[in-house]
């Protein structure tokens, strides 16, 4: 691990500490919020008990939906805006204030177009992500170096071949850059819209639970989906820092 890695995990396990320890001092009402070690325990019971697996494989089902049509719908639509300049100059505006767009308020239509299913979770879940990848896309297509287009040019190669050859392995970092957002913003999407579109998964979990005032399981809850995501990054991370170590451009 690098320092600035250990200096992460200190930040975090510094935070829980403190967080503990405001807890059980009483300093904050266990109404409000509970221990770390409760979360951790509640969420144990939960899994053990087979309570919640249902939930976790609804939710992640759906955020795997989201996720791969993000990442995949996201990079062939980069790479037909990158190859379309005019097209991106009126796209650029539109994508820099998408986020700014409240999609849920879609989803009467989703249920309208898709019915009481799954797909309105993952259309929101994809809507989320995608744009992240978008850009991802175009940042690493706009570093591809020149000489190698020149040289691919010079060499007659076909515009398949550019890309899978040239443009693709270049890109790459910034590719995981785009992927790592699209898993959180899956998540985030696809967790939300459960609050409001559905009967099962985490999000409906974590709402029931609130609404009935459990504290301990949504925040057992609401620990387990922080932990799971922090878990795919941090291995989404390894992966981009090993290559990028191969390139010697590691940080």
């Amino acid at each position: 691990m690098t320092r600035a890695g250990w200096i992460r995990t200190a930040i975090v396990l510094g935070a829980i500490a403190a967080l503990e320890l405001v807890t059980q001092a009483g300093l904050v009402s266990r109404h409000t919020i509970i221990p770390p070690t409760a979360m951790a325990a509640a969420l144990w019971g939960l899994i053990a008990s087979g309570e919640i697996v249902p939930d976790i494989t609804k939710t992640v089902s759906n955020v795997a939906a989201a996720f791969v049509l993000s990442v995949a719908g996201g990079f062939v639509l980069g790479l037909l805006i990158h190859a379309a300049p005019r097209l991106r100059r009126a796209l650029d505006p539109l994508l820099a204030t998408y986020y700014a767009v409240p999609f849920f308020v879609f989803y009467p239509l989703l249920i309208v177009i898709f019915g009481m299913s799954d797909l309105p979770i993952i259309v929101i879940g994809f809507l989320f992500g995608v744009v992240a990848m978008i850009i991802a896309t175009l940042n690493g297509l706009d570093r591809v170096p020149r000489v190698a287009l020149k040289v691919a040019r010079l060499s007659r190669m076909d515009p398949v071949s550019i890309a899978l050859i040239i443009k693709f392995p270049a890109a790459t970092p910034y590719l995981f850059t785009g992927i790592k957002l699209a898993v959180a913003y899956s998540f985030i999407g696809v967790i939300a819209s459960e609050f409001i579109l559905s009967g099962a998964g985490l999000g409906f979990a974590i709402s029931y639970a609130y609404n009935n005032f459990d504290t301990p399981k949504m925040y057992a809850l609401m620990l387990f989906i922080l932990v799971s995501v922090t878990a795919v990054n941090m291995v989404l991370h390894t992966i981009e820092q090993r290559m990028l170590r191969r390139r010697g451009l590691a940080r």
